[in-house]
């Protein structure tokens, strides 16, 4: 028996078990100085599967349990990912114009769940995330997405350059948000496939992401903050792709 909450197993023989049953994980947690023979067999079956590790002090575990805990923790993703190279070649096959969401380091979860539920209701086909420095997707994410975690599929991603390496040989114009060098949000194409890319309030995209954009946009501001919330500036973005999609009979009204 795994011994477990609704969103956690610990314990090391327990995790290794629940990796290789194929539970979903959205992150492992590792006591800093844990370095036995069965830690280091735990971290191998991690990497094998793609589960993100992070180090961190025992108090961090024990504040998500007392139990024999055994310096792990690994937090059980209340969704199931997938991967950008599964979903793009289905939506084109399905005939889809495909309009996808990338999100560079967003973690707060209201944030996201806020950015996913307008997603759902925009027709967004899928979010893409990093393995690290982002959100974990868990009950409060689905909780306040309104549900829309259920419908809208999350990928993540190891290497969300190479991620958008793909996006741009798959036929995918790159919209970045940003100040600097920028347009006016509203002068870019959606109609096209299109994947918009959405950067942390504290450090916006990253230079290898913005990098990689094939367009950098702007919403105009005019008041004294000079700084929208990242759920209303996608929300802003998202929506004018659905005006350009709607003028191009791409979307029935």
């Amino acid at each position: 028996m795994i011994p477990s909450h609704d969103n956690h197993v610990f314990g090391i023989h327990a995790v290794i078990e629940a990796i290789q049953a194929g539970k979903e994980i959205d992150r492992l947690l590792v006591k800093k100085d844990l370095s036995s023979d069965l830690a280091r067999e735990l971290l191998d079956v991690a990497r094998s599967h793609s589960v993100p590790v992070q180090r961190v002090p025992v108090e961090r575990i024990n504040r998500i349990t007392r139990k024999n805990h055994q310096g792990v923790v690994a937090l059980l993703a209340a969704v199931t990912y997938y991967k950008v190279e599964q979903v793009v070649p289905m939506l084109f096959e399905q005939g889809d114009n495909p309009f996808i969401v990338v999100l560079d380091g967003v973690t707060d979860v209201r944030n996201f769940g806020a950015i996913a539920r307008t997603c759902d209701c925009a027709g967004v086909n899928a979010i893409v995330i990093p393995e690290r420095g982002s959100v974990t997707v868990g009950g409060d994410a689905i909780k306040t997405s309104a549900g829309a975690l259920n419908y809208v599929p999350v990928c993540r991603e190891h290497d969300l350059a190479q991620t958008l390496r793909f996006l741009k040989d798959s036929g995918f114009v790159i919209v970045g948000t940003s100040d600097k060098n920028a347009c006016n949000y509203t002068q870019a194409d959606y109609t096209v496939p299109v994947a918009i890319v959405l950067g942390s309030e504290e450090r916006g995209i990253s230079p290898e992401v913005m990098r990689l954009c094939d367009k950098r946009v702007v919403i105009p501001e005019f008041g004294h903050i000079n700084s929208l919330n990242v759920s209303v500036a996608g929300g802003i973005i998202l929506y004018e792709v659905v005006r350009q999609r709607l003028a191009d009979h791409q979307i029935v009204d």
